[in-house]
């Protein structure tokens, strides 16, 4: 874990709204260019920031090619029309890079390199599509299989056996996340969206498209299970060679308690106590950080040993923290959450999750920020964490303080 020292401010989050990653998608005709432009555009607006202050910009991207391919952090400056002077890196910890990239960004000024880094992330799964990269460790199956490089599905359905979960269970977390995730939109909760306008559609995207209200228990019971026939191919029988007092792996996860595939961006400005100086005023400040690598064959268990190893260091338990924004990676993985780290239930992804909201891979840290650090403004709170699970295990977590 990293302690941070010296102070890490967050002064503003912002992100767009999570559009459906298919054709008939509001932002599936708007380039990952022109998402970014558009959160550039806003944030100068709303913070009345100096862009020549801006030291760096790091994204997450995960499937850096086509357009998001070539750093697309420095390329989406270029298109923005912002200052040569402002550098831009982009980077991939699957998930998590998103999360990651604040937390990179947080370092930066912790230990005085830069005063002011904008961080966050892209993906623009509808143009970008996941896998479309082909990746030598998932495209090949028998070179995953020999690296334990699990599909992130595999891992959840192992999640759920370890737990001895039911049917039932995981699809009552998907229903949970698709009621929270509609009550917010409503209330508008979500203060962080900056509306996008899609040219080609003539229309405004101006909130989250993913959620689906209407869905009920019976309809999540009546999806087939995504995952068993990847488990016949060889999956189920590297797991079982790993975890041997288990007879079965069980296949609970379905396209409805999955996360939700979503284009979006996310952006959250990052500096040290001298921009107050230039007017910007604070909204929370980071405590500590730090990012893990648990299990590979269960894939996406690493937000929960984040989340716990963050708290261990830090002397806390989850009684201390008032919010809990954990990547809700398929169903089984919030409820280890929620079981191991002993999470009441009124505070963990109070607003949904990804699996009703969207799961927009290389942007979910920085838009997860954004709304926490909304949610304990509202409601007048002051401590939480994020969460991330990346694939291979990986987790990363952050602990805020809003100010």
């Amino acid at each position: 874990m990293t302690l941070l020292n010296a102070e890490a401010i967050i002064y503003d989050a912002i992100r767009t709204p999570r559009g459906r990653a298919r054709a008939d998608g509001g932002l599936a005709d708007v380039s990952a260019f022109e998402l970014l432009k558009s959160l550039y555009d806003a944030l100068e607006q709303r913070t009345g920031l100096d862009k020549n202050l801006v030291e760096d910009v790091i994204l997450g991207c995960v499937t850096q090619m086509a357009e998001q391919g070539g750093n697309i952090a420095k390329t989406s400056l270029l298109y923005a029309g912002w200052p040569d002077s402002v550098p831009g890196i982009t980077l991939n910890r699957f998930c998590s890079s998103g999360l990651d990239a604040i937390n990179f960004a947080a370092m930066k000024v912790q230990c005085g390199q830069a005063r002011c880094i904008l961080a966050g992330g892209v993906e623009m799964m509808s143009r970008v599509p996941m896998l479309s990269d082909k990746a030598a460790m998932f495209a090949d199956p028998k070179l995953a299989l020999e690296n334990r490089m699990l599909m992130m599905g595999s891992g959840a359905d192992l999640i759920a056996s370890l737990q001895g979960l039911s049917r039932e269970q995981v699809d009552l977390v998907a229903y949970q996340s698709q009621q929270r995730a509609a009550a917010a939109r409503t209330e508008g909760y979500f203060k962080s969206i900056i509306p996008v306008y899609n040219p080609v559609k003539d229309c405004w995207v101006q909130e989250d498209e993913c959620i689906r209200a209407e869905i009920s228990l019976q309809d999540l019971a009546q999806l087939k299970p995504y995952f068993a026939e990847l488990g016949a191919n060889g999956v189920d029988e590297l797991q079982l060679s790993e975890h041997s007092h288990l007879d079965s792996i069980a296949h609970l996860h379905t396209a409805g308690n999955s996360p939700a595939m979503a284009d979006a961006a996310a952006l959250v400005l990052i500096g040290d106590l001298s921009l107050k100086d230039q007017g910007l005023v604070p909204r929370a400040k980071i405590i500590a950080a730090t990012t893990v690598c648990n299990d590979p064959l269960q894939v996406v268990s690493g937000c929960a040993a984040a989340t716990a190893k963050l708290l261990a260091d830090a002397g806390l338990t989850s009684a201390d923290i008032d919010l809990f924004e954990l990547h809700e990676a398929f169903a089984a993985t919030s409820i280890k959450c929620q079981r191991e780290l002993n999470i009441s239930d009124d505070k963990l992804n109070v607003n949904g999750g990804v699996i009703a909201l969207g799961h927009p891979m290389g942007a979910t840290g920085g838009i997860m920020m954004g709304t926490l650090i909304d949610e304990l403004e509202r409601r007048d709170l002051h401590t939480g964490v994020v969460a991330t699970s990346g694939a291979a295990g990986i987790g990363t977590a952050v602990l805020i303080e809003r100010l």
